[in-house]
């Protein structure tokens, strides 16, 4: 009897996990097919702008371009060794998980949920830096965004240092290793950071929405040239950002 008991109570343990796991599994994909379907759905997507693809691009300068904001060494180390990873791991688990990579990337980070730890790692490292390298170009003296988008900022912020400053403060504030951005979500702007490789396209993001401008703040970005001080490498390389490719990134977006 104590036996039939136990058992019984095992059954209903058992029987309310398995429940649970797949409520919410459930939960999970219908959040991932949301996001795919608005992603297939949107106009922006439809843009070669947003459409990467699953081999590095090559960069749009030189190594030394981006001095001195970003040092020529730590420019090399990222492109070829730390990006060049993500990349080669990102293609490796696309034939494990025989993802279609005829498609651009940003349709399966819509749908990062059906997929393995390694690819959602890869995926957003691969996707993370491309969109990066296009961000920056060789520093311009007083440097800041114009027409629409600096209109949108003033309005949405309250001017472009106030912007700076709320953009800072984000990346200052993630913990360990990840990135702050700069995204459009329903027309509006929006400042958000994410953990590790994840971006604002994936589901799993506290905030999603269209990335525009992304910060690199892993360590591996920053530390050959500021060691730990972090704050000295996002106050120099607003000097870098490439103004010309938010701004075409923000019109598409806002169509």
């Amino acid at each position: 009897m104590k036996s039939d008991k136990h058992s019984r109570r095992q059954f209903i343990s058992t029987g309310t996990k398995a429940s649970l796991a797949l409520g919410l599994g459930g939960s999970l994909i219908a959040c991932s097919s949301k996001a795919a379907g608005a992603l297939q759905g949107a106009a922006w997507a439809d843009n070669p702008l947003f459409q990467t693809p699953y081999h590095q691009t090559p960069l749009p300068y030189d190594y030394k371009a981006l001095e001195p904001s970003i040092d020529a060494p730590t420019m090399e180390i990222h492109y070829t060794k730390h990006a060049a990873g993500y990349t080669k791991n990102l293609n490796e688990a696309a034939v494990a998980e025989k993802v279609d990579t005829a498609k651009p990337l940003e349709a399966l980070l819509g749908e990062i949920n059906k997929y393995s730890e390694k690819m959602r790692n890869n995926a957003g490292g691969h996707y993370n830096h491309e969109l990066f390298w296009k961000n920056m170009r060789a520093p311009v003296s007083g440097n800041a965004p114009s027409g629409s988008l600096k209109a949108a900022i003033d309005t949405k912020f309250g001017g472009f240092d106030k912007f700076k400053t709320g953009f800072a403060d984000a990346a200052k504030g993630r913990f360990g290793s990840g990135w702050a951005w700069l995204i459009v979500k329903d027309k509006n702007l929006l400042i958000s950071s994410t953990p590790n490789q994840d971006n604002p396209l994936m589901p799993v993001a506290s905030t999603t929405g269209i990335p525009l401008l992304g910060l690199d703040v892993w360590e591996h970005a920053y530390y050959l040239k500021y060691q730990n001080k972090r704050p000295d490498y996002i106050e120099n390389w607003w000097n870098v950002v490439n103004w010309d490719n938010v701004q075409q990134r923000f019109d598409i977006a806002m169509k």
